[in-house]
């Protein structure tokens, strides 16, 4: 006969302890490599968005994103994460603990959490960069681009995380600030940052006419834009599952240790999608805004993806869907060109959502004695994430500026960037060549004439 093994009691459990610690290993582990495909969307949402003679230089933008903003987290990003969420001084035990020469910031067989965690948040940190990178397409060098992108994907949101998102962070202490599905410290800080940096790099050249009039700038495939836009989403139930903590008990915890489960995150997160799809439709009809109407339907309830109603969730998402179209708008009546309308979409998405959950969630109760959710505690929070992108974005952009290194030569704009910044062309087979025609109304236009090489 065989033997039978018996285990201990302490066997048991170091060994059911041991299948929660894996378990949490592989969530987290492919809840990050479903974030990959956010920022495959956003590649193809943004060349899709640029003109043939600039697709590539966009797609570029977001590829070395990835090699920045990476290494930058591991360097000083998840050490500005630990080390600071009394505010703008350090906790120097946590600071040293995180730095790259720390036991726990590479292989340790004794530790399972930090490398798969900071692994999460390096690619929250790249997602802010590529939410950049769309507002700034077809005119922004991309050495500044990598600056600009290390600033705030390597410090800035960091710095927002640690202060909003952190267990112990002032904004959740002392103020009740709940933001689960990070609108305000990614989407808001980056989209905030972006409209600082686009002030100060100005429009493309043909977007405005001397009498405020916008000209539309379309890029070359509406179908590669919408499909990566499609992309995007699905990289977000990535996003928002690194957003949940896997507790080894019986609940699954949000970021500020309360109790919550992946179905409440899967019911608001669809129905805000489908609720920003409906409000960007009523208010557009363009499949461009519809998707990016999705997006944010799932920003504006983001902040409060554990508690909402569904039903809740799809009205807020439909009616901060509508809205922002007209955001977009706005921006162009002030001449300012946002090229995706990524302001709209992240910056006015996130803020609108914080202080809509301020409305709705006031009074929730929170753990270990931090103030409950309120109004006022979403409204600060909107406001710091607001500053925090945008005072930074605008005085290194406008430092960036000072020095000629922030936008293209007008002669290299107009050639394109593929061809000046990459250097190589996206559509070899084509030829394009670049005129002035008049339009109906007398109104000198760019227009874009292809020619197919001979064979």
């Amino acid at each position: 006969m065989e033997e039978q093994t018996t285990l201990t009691l302490e066997e048991l459990h170091a060994l059911i302890e041991m299948t929660n610690t894996l378990n949490m290993e592989i969530f987290y582990w492919w809840c990050t490599a479903l974030m990959v495909l956010i920022h495959a969307g956003f590649l193809s949402y943004e060349i899709g968005a640029s003109r043939l003679k600039n697709a590539l230089a966009a797609g570029v933008k977001n590829i070395l994103a990835f090699g920045f903003v990476i290494p930058s987290v591991f360097l000083c990003g998840w050490a500005i994460y630990n080390a600071f969420p009394d505010g703008l001084v350090p906790r120097m035990d946590a600071l040293l603990a995180a730095m790259p020469w720390s036991e726990s910031m590479g292989p340790n067989l004794k530790d399972n959490a930090t490398g798969i965690f900071w692994g999460a948040f390096a690619l929250f940190a790249a997602t802010t960069g590529s939410i950049l990178s769309g507002a700034i397409i077809e005119r922004a060098r991309i050495s500044a681009f990598i600056i600009l992108t290390i600033a705030l994907g390597g410090v800035l949101w960091l710095l927002a995380a640690s202060w909003g998102w952190h267990p112990e962070g002032w904004l959740t202490v002392q103020f009740g600030y709940h933001d689960v599905g990070a609108a305000g410290v990614v989407h808001q800080v980056a989209g905030f940052f972006a409209l600082a940096v686009v002030i100060n790099l100005g429009a493309r050249i043909g977007r405005f006419n001397p009498d405020g009039s916008v000209n539309q700038i379309v890029g070359h495939s509406m179908p590669m834009s919408v499909v990566g836009l499609m992309l995007i989403i699905v990289g977000f139930f990535g996003f928002l599952g690194g957003c949940i903590i896997y507790n080894s008990g019986a609940q699954w915890i949000n970021i500020y240790g309360q109790p919550t489960n992946l179905s409440a995150f899967a019911f608001n997160t669809l129905m805000g999608f489908a609720g920003g799809l409906i409000g960007a439709y009523l208010t557009t009809r363009e499949p461009f805004w519809m998707m990016s109407g999705g997006l944010v339907g799932i920003i504006s309830v983001a902040p409060g993806l554990d508690l909402y109603h569904p039903g809740l969730a799809y009205l807020i998402g439909m009616g901060v869907a509508a809205a922002a179209p007209l955001v977009n708008n706005l921006l162009l009546k002030l001449q300012l060109d946002d090229a995706v309308g990524a302001f709209a979409v992240h910056g006015f998405g996130g803020f609108a959502g914080l202080v809509i959950s301020g409305v709705f969630l006031a009074g929730y109760p929170n753990v270990n004695g931090m103030a409950e959710i309120s109004f006022t505690g979403q409204l600060v929070g909107a406001l710091v994430m607001a500053s925090l992108g945008f005072f930074p974005g605008y005085a290194i952009s406008y430092g960036l500026k000072k020095i000629g290194m922030l936008r293209v030569p007008a002669n290299a704009e107009e050639r394109g960037l593929d061809l000046t910044e990459v250097p190589a062309q996206a559509y070899p087979e084509w030829t394009a060549m670049y005129g002035h025609a008049t339009s109906v109304d007398g109104r000198e236009v760019t227009t874009l004439v292809v020619e197919a090489k001979p064979a």
